[in-house]
């Protein structure tokens, strides 16, 4: 699934992203780990991997969003 960076502490290394209807669903410092990140600025469109339903849902996983090289 994809989605927007909107918060991130590089302090705490948690945050949120935004789903594409605009729904906000945070995430912690495992998933931000998980991924292999060390930055993440709002704005960025990223991968991310969700767990539960509703009020209860997270992200569990985020990566940066890479695009293929129309050139390749």
């Amino acid at each position: 699934m994809q989605a927007t960076a909107f918060t991130f502490s590089p302090d705490t290394r948690s945050g949120s992203v935004l789903l594409d209807d605009g729904t906000p669903v945070p995430f912690d410092a495992a998933a931000f780990d998980a991924g292999g990140l060390r930055l993440l600025r709002p704005g960025q469109r990223v991968r991310i991997r969700t767990e539960g339903e509703g009020e209860a849902r997270r992200v569990v996983f985020l990566t940066l969003q890479t695009f293929p090289d129309p050139g390749a």
